[in-house]
């Protein structure tokens, strides 16, 4: 009976289970490989090349239906702590003018941008009239007369407003941060580049005044007597702006940049304030 049983030995199924078992290490082998790549690897701060950006969900505020009106969905977080900017204009002595962005709780990091969204950093895109312009990773950029002209646009509204590095929209209470200025009011006597030239017998102080605080840092102008000076100030803020001593007073809208022109006739120490918020602004030594 045992030796009937013989042929049946011949099949030796364990050879036909190697390769399976084989096959089985293999995807095992790879899954592992894959998986740790993909879970337990180093995040990627840039998107692979030849890819669109990716507007990553991540944890920060909430990633909002809405767009900011150039198709960049809004990320929305918390009033308080959120990044905010102002933005002042001013003409450049040559060509087209030179736009400051003051910005508070925010910080720009280029390096970094196409990564995931973290609060407080990112970078800021300039619209003309509503329409892209150009995109900015710094507090200064320049704004050639040629680039507004070549525009097509009026060229009358300069509007800066901060992105998240996955270039979704920093927003607060559904509504993108940004800040905007007139470039009109930053020209006043065009020159042969068609940027306002600044007249030779002024003194310009140029303040902006941004969630309580005063940039640059209130302290002390000196002014020969005689001198026109001219105060521009930009406030996020509705308040009222008055020069002690001068009895020169002028309101100021919220977010828009209000100059002040007055002749130093009167020698002395002049403090410049805001009313409402009560902020020492500078203070004028006419001599």
């Amino acid at each position: 009976m045992t030796r009937s049983h013989r042929p049946l030995r011949t099949a030796r199924p364990r050879r036909t289970a190697r390769p399976v078992v084989a096959a089985v290490t293999a995807l095992t082998a790879a899954a592992l490989v894959f998986g740790a790549s993909a879970c337990g690897g180093r995040a990627t701060t840039h998107h692979k090349p030849g890819t669109s950006h990716e507007q990553a969900g991540g944890s920060v505020g909430r990633l909002l239906t809405a767009d900011d009106g150039s198709g960049n969905r809004l990320r929305q977080v918390d009033a308080e702590g959120a990044p905010s900017v102002t933005v002042a204009v001013r003409p450049d002595s040559e060509d087209g003018w030179n736009v400051h962005l003051t910005v508070r709780n925010f910080r720009f990091t280029p390096d970094s941008v196409g990564g995931a969204a973290l609060l407080g950093r990112g970078h800021a895109r300039l619209f003309l009239d509503g329409h892209p312009l150009a995109r900015v990773y710094g507090s200064w950029y320049h704004l050639p007369a040629s680039l507004v002209r070549g525009s097509g646009k009026g060229g009358t509204e300069l509007t800066a407003r901060l992105y998240a590095d996955d270039h979704t929209a920093w927003a607060v209470n559904s509504a993108p941060v940004q800040a905007t200025t007139s470039l009109s009011e930053a020209t006043s006597a065009p020159g042969k580049n068609g940027a306002a030239t600044p007249r030779p017998d002024t003194t310009l102080v140029e303040i902006v005044v941004s969630h309580g605080k005063v940039s640059p840092d209130p302290g002390r102008t000196e002014i020969k007597k005689g001198r026109t000076v001219e105060l521009r100030v930009r406030s996020d803020r509705a308040d009222h702006l008055h020069v002690h001593g001068y009895d020169k007073e002028a309101a100021l809208p919220a977010g828009r940049t209000v100059t002040l022109t007055f002749t130093a006739d009167r020698s002395g120490l002049f403090e410049v304030e805001t009313h409402e918020s009560d902020l020492l602004l500078t203070q004028l030594v006419v001599r």
